[in-house]
């Protein structure tokens, strides 16, 4: 498995209960949840919504579009109406920098479903 860990952020570019987005494929965000951070995939698995701009609050972090939660250390629902969890990704802090590490066979996977996917709907 092709891994590499790469620089999201750094620490002061969060704020508690916020999260940074990165332009990844999947697209990731790294939340804030008090003095924690963790990285999860961004969109929601209930319906394709960024979590980015979500409510963060005791290592949670709930959808804005329909309310559903995910436990921010496991990615586990914590309510519903999503059912499946969200991927979580290894977070590091290294002096004041955030790094995560993205699995890039998966995110070449992903970038390949989304090309055949634009391709299929051309008309």
């Amino acid at each position: 498995m092709s891994t590499s860990w790469i620089r999201a952020c750094g620490i002061d570019d969060i704020d508690d209960g916020e999260a940074f987005r990165l332009d990844t494929v999947p697209p990731v965000s790294v939340f804030r949840s008090g003095d924690e951070f963790f990285c999860l995939d961004d969109t929601c698995t209930h319906e394709d919504y960024s979590l980015a701009d979500s409510w963060v609050e005791d290592c949670t972090v709930e959808c804005p579009l329909h309310q559903a939660k995910f436990c921010l250390r496991t990615g586990a629902v914590l309510a519903q109406p999503a059912t499946r969890p969200l991927a979580t990704h290894e977070i590091k802090v290294e002096g004041t920098d955030i790094y995560v590490r993205i699995d890039r066979e998966r995110e070449e996977h992903r970038e390949e479903e989304h090309r055949e996917g634009a391709h299929h709907g051309a008309a």
